[in-house]
């Protein structure tokens, strides 16, 4: 779905101008950030954390793929069922992203901000709210707080219905100036 991987760019570059050496990848969209996965596989400066569809395209992303050599363990998918909702996402969060997050201790925390997770979206069959993606929202503000000196940045990648993707996104926003 994108030419250039916008939220591994921003991994690299925090990391070789910015001298932060560990990064968080949080990606809540429908489809697999397969592109995300295979940059950093074998990486553990950069833990990525995924939900998504994983019978939507392109079909990969199994809770098995959990990275290899020194990025083992490094790599954690969260395959949701068809309907998969708020409840089953900030769960996932809650049981497996924090607890990684506790360990891995990011400096910088970057969200690939999909919201074709929401509910009516074209493409998707997922029913996020927008108070589930706010939601979200806080639980990673939470760990950037914790971690990284609130240092957190928002990539806008999937969503499909325009009018839902402006009110997810609206809810995302005003949840990030809450900080």
């Amino acid at each position: 779905f994108c030419f250039y991987n916008n939220v591994a760019i921003a991994a690299r570059y925090a990391q070789k101008k910015h001298g932060l050496k560990k990064i968080l990848i949080v990606d809540w969209d429908y489809h697999h950030g397969d592109g995300t996965e295979w940059a950093f596989y074998d990486d553990p400066s950069v833990l990525f954390f995924s939900t998504h569809a994983l019978y939507a395209f392109p079909r990969s992303g199994s809770a098995e793929k959990t990275g290899m050599g020194k990025g083992k363990g490094y790599n954690i998918n969260v395959p949701l069922p068809r309907g998969a909702d708020d409840k089953l996402a900030v769960k996932a969060f809650t049981d497996q992203l924090i607890p990684a997050a506790e360990m891995f201790k990011p400096d910088l925390v970057l969200i690939s901000a999909g919201f074709d997770s929401r509910h009516d979206d074209l493409l998707g069959d997922f029913n996020f709210t927008d108070k589930g993606f706010a939601k979200l929202t806080k639980l990673v503000m939470g760990i950037a707080k914790k971690h990284s000196g609130s240092r957190i940045v928002s990539l806008l990648e999937g969503g499909y219905n325009v009018k839902g993707l402006s009110l997810a996104v609206d809810a995302h926003i005003r949840e990030l100036c809450n900080a």
